[in-house]
């Protein structure tokens, strides 16, 4: 019988999170001020606590996990490395497929391995709440349930689409303690002026973290802090805990490498988080292909221009080098509201400059078929996140096929749909359809959001 899981026991999880930033062969772009000044950690410490503002502009490679984070995170880690058995017959082809089971979680999602540690770093600094904003609601629900375990405060900003579309999502944040309000609201001076100024938005991610940020800063007692689930370099740095096990996994199956690396991406944290690992192999020689994947109506890696621009849309972060659609674009209501972002993390932007990522932009209604064959073939209903990773994984197992290559594929499962069922009805009733952003209307945000910011250059090393 083929070996189907791979487990690592509790005592080889990983010690260290890797850094990309210490690798990359061209450093990233510093962030700045829209005057062009460095931004310095001492600027960030109204937002984050210092002890992850540390890591955040680390250059080190390896940074240790604590002890007692290493314990808490035991809860669910490692997670299993599977393969896709069925999946690979019914396809008929020669490629054998391995996925990261993120979905074993608590919250059912990779995000609880950034929610867990950003949470215990700032209970050691003394913070008694944290703000953030969520997309589809995964990020909410692991921080509420990551506050829970260490006794903080935690409000949740969510963008008002996924909010009405995905009420149970805030039933589970509610469940783990956390305050969850649709955004844009009326409890901020931002939600005030986008509810002005869109009436009827379906908000974006952009807006939400604005009014996190805000709600954050504006706390007089100084105790509050803002917590982000993805694009940020320590985010990056606390999922690459995925990758390093998958790494070790595959090395018990006699796997040295994978021929490809696959993970959906809208900020960019399971993407990096499986992929970062394999990135330093192939800037040291290995020949991996590594594909991020995102919607066909945003996409920020296959469209959009890299520049320097705010992480939020009314421009209370500093500015970020990074592939962005512009901090005024506010995207389609599609069900993947994760991938719902209007830039990608500057480590994974650098690394696209570089020429390390082959990226792939898809249309909702291939990633739907690719979940509902999945599901049908595997077992596990997935996220609609992820399912753009599964859609990528069917091209490249069909590729394989015709090339008559026996590939190694491996992906990041990166959360399970259980609560997102209502998008699975829409596509089988018909009622989706796909959508691509026309392009003077992507023209537009960019241009309304980019001018008057200082330019940013795409240095690269030119090897790849």
């Amino acid at each position: 019988m083929e070996i189907r899981k791979i487990y690592l026991s509790e005592d080889e999880i990983p010690r260290q999170w890797y850094n990309l930033a210490a690798d990359l062969p061209t450093p990233m772009q510093p962030p700045v001020t829209p005057d062009g000044t460095v931004v310095t950690p001492e600027m960030l410490a109204p937002v984050f606590p210092m002890n992850l503002i540390e890591q955040e502009v680390s250059q080190e490679r390896w940074i240790d996990i604590p002890d007692e984070l290493l314990g808490m995170l035991c809860r669910w880690r490692p997670s299993p490395l599977k393969r896709a058995l069925n999946l690979e017959r019914a396809l008929g082809t020669p490629a054998k497929i391995y996925y990261k089971d993120e979905s074993v979680s608590p919250a059912g999602s990779h995000k609880p391995n950034s929610a867990l540690v950003q949470a215990w770093y700032n209970k050691q600094f003394g913070i008694k709440r944290l703000t953030t904003e969520t997309g589809a609601g995964q990020w909410g629900s692991a921080l509420s349930f990551a506050c829970s375990l260490v006794g903080l405060e935690c409000k949740v900003f969510m963008v008002r689409i996924s909010y009405d579309q995905k009420p149970y999502r805030k039933i589970l944040m509610s469940v783990w303690g956390g305050n969850c309000v649709a955004s844009p609201s009326s409890e901020t001076q931002s939600g005030r002026k986008f509810l002005e100024q869109y009436p009827g938005t379906p908000g974006s991610l952009g807006m939400a973290i604005s009014e996190a940020v805000e709600a954050a800063v504006t706390d007089k007692s100084g105790k509050t802090r803002y917590a982000l689930g993805s694009v940020l370099n320590h985010v990056m740095l606390h999922q690459t805990i995925i990758g390093l096990e998958a790494k070790k996994q595959l090395a018990k199956v006699g796997i040295k490498k994978p021929d490809v690396v696959i993970g959906c991406a809208g900020g960019g944290s399971n993407f990096a988080g499986l992929s970062f690992p394999f990135v330093h192999d192939k800037i040291n020689g290995a020949d991996i292909e590594i594909i991020p994947t995102e919607p066909q109506s945003c996409p920020t890696m296959t469209k959009a221009p890299f520049a320097y621009d705010f992480g939020d849309t009314s421009g209370l972060t500093p500015l970020l080098p990074m592939f962005t659609l512009g901090h005024n674009f506010v995207p389609p209501p599609l069900h993947a509201g994760g991938l719902r972002y209007h830039g990608m993390a500057p480590l994974v932007s650098q690394a696209l400059v570089e020429g390390l990522l082959n990226p792939l932009s898809l249309p909702q209604l291939e990633c739907y078929a690719a979940a509902v064959q999945w599901a049908r073939t595997e077992g596990p209903i997935c996220a609609p996140e992820t399912s753009h990773a599964i859609a990528a994984v069917i091209r490249e197992a069909l590729k394989a096929k015709e090339e008559g290559k026996e590939k190694v594929i491996l992906f990041n499962y990166s959360g399970h749909g259980l609560l997102d069922l209502s998008g699975y009805d829409a596509y089988l009733s018909g009622k989706l359809t796909d959508y691509e952003i026309p392009e003077e209307d992507l023209n537009a945000a960019v241009k309304s959001s980019l001018e008057n910011l200082p330019p940013v250059e795409a240095k690269k090393s030119g090897k790849w």
